[in-house]
């Protein structure tokens, strides 16, 4: 008989802990195993019993989340998932969490709030199973590191867009790359983007985030890398030395083109891949506008997203590459790209900026 995953909640909230304790043990892979207050409170409960997951509140008394966790990086790494409320303030400080070791975020539950519950209910779950099967403190550099609802069908690309024609486009002089990263991804986009030099392709970026968060992952990246990082909108161009970042929520990004001008379209649209934005979908608009002049990379992520729309690009010319499990958090995306028989080739995480250098060159 399979084993559960065992999952600790940790938050000041009675509430808040009976209800996300209710989401979790809907799920028959998942048991809870235990609740805490406080940070004093979750030491003492994994003394007795170590978690495969811990859900981690920020703000919190006599001890905040992002201190305990980066505590327990240190002591005892365990995959953490930081769960807080969605605010601007919240956001930014969520990203001092990933960047302190978390794996991913969720969005805390309502209480009361039924409908928020029933959409939220499945990427709470997903993402604990994702986490435990990721690797804290895993060696990201390597030699030279999406709101859901649910239940939900798992719809292919083809809720959104049509395949593409079958006829690769001819290669023109401009670039664009078209990235896929979940579990894991934050910080791994982080170091690929920053070991980039200013004048780089146009990057097209579907990282699995929750609503808002994708702003405030845009910003910090922006401040770290040499190309301007912002979120996604309606319209926007891709441009050398620009970098989009999908918004999360309730929407697609899909790469569009207009004689020889790139552009993306954020549309409404079913979960692709139990995601949205998805990475199928914004791999196929790829294999459908940009053909031979795109190149797709998927990173470190839970599942298979992303899979088949790397194999439309592949077969349309574009060249292709995938994170290796080394450097992967969880090497699941990566594994089922690779699977599908549409990566061209597979390198470390400290590999990756190379590649895309390499290939513009190439051009």
């Amino acid at each position: 008989m399979k084993r559960k995953i065992r999952v600790l909640i940790v938050d000041d909230s009675a509430s808040v802990r009976q209800t996300l304790t209710n989401v979790l043990q809907s799920d028959p892979d998942i048991e809870v195993i235990g609740t805490a207050g406080d940070p004093f409170m979750a030491a003492k409960r994994i003394q007795e019993e170590v978690p495969d997951v811990i859900t981690l509140d920020v703000e919190m008394p006599r001890m905040d989340g992002i201190t305990f966790l980066r505590k327990l990086m240190s002591q005892k790494p365990i995959p953490v998932v930081m769960c807080s409320s969605l605010t601007e303030a919240g956001t930014e400080t969520l990203m001092q969490a990933l960047e302190a070791g978390a794996v991913d975020v969720v969005l805390k539950p309502k209480i009361g709030a039924a409908d928020y519950l029933a959409e939220q209910a499945t990427r709470i779950c997903d993402v604990v199973k994702a986490a435990s099967h990721a690797r804290p403190g895993v060696r990201r550099r390597g030699p030279g590191n999406g709101s859901l609802e649910g239940p939900a069908e798992k719809l292919t690309a083809d809720a959104v867009l049509p395949p593409p024609s079958g006829r690769a486009m001819a290669k023109t002089t401009e670039m664009v790359v078209c990235v896929g990263a979940s579990t894991g991804g934050t910080e791994a986009l982080r170091e690929m983007l920053e070991a980039l030099p200013a004048n780089s392709p146009g990057i097209v970026i579907v990282q699995h985030m929750p609503e808002k968060f994708t702003a405030a992952f845009a910003r910090r990246l922006d401040s770290l890398c040499a190309m301007e990082v912002k979120e996604a909108e309606d319209g926007d161009t891709v441009l050398r030395g620009h970098v989009l970042i999908a918004p999360g929520g309730g929407s697609h990004t899909v790469l569009e083109r207009q004689g020889a001008r790139y552009y993306v379209s954020v549309r409404q649209g079913p979960l692709v891949s139990r995601h949205r934005p998805s990475v199928d979908v914004l791999f196929r608009s790829a294999a459908r506008a940009a053909g031979g002049n795109a190149m797709g990379v998927i990173m470190t992520g839970m599942g298979d997203d992303g899979a088949r729309g790397m194999l439309e690009m592949h077969t349309a010319g574009a060249y292709t590459v995938a994170q290796d499990e080394a450097t992967s958090v969880v090497f699941g995306m990566p594994k089922e790209a690779i699977a599908h028989g549409g990566v061209n080739r597979v390198v470390p995480l400290g590999s990756i900026a190379a590649e895309i250098v390499a290939a513009d060159k190439r051009r």
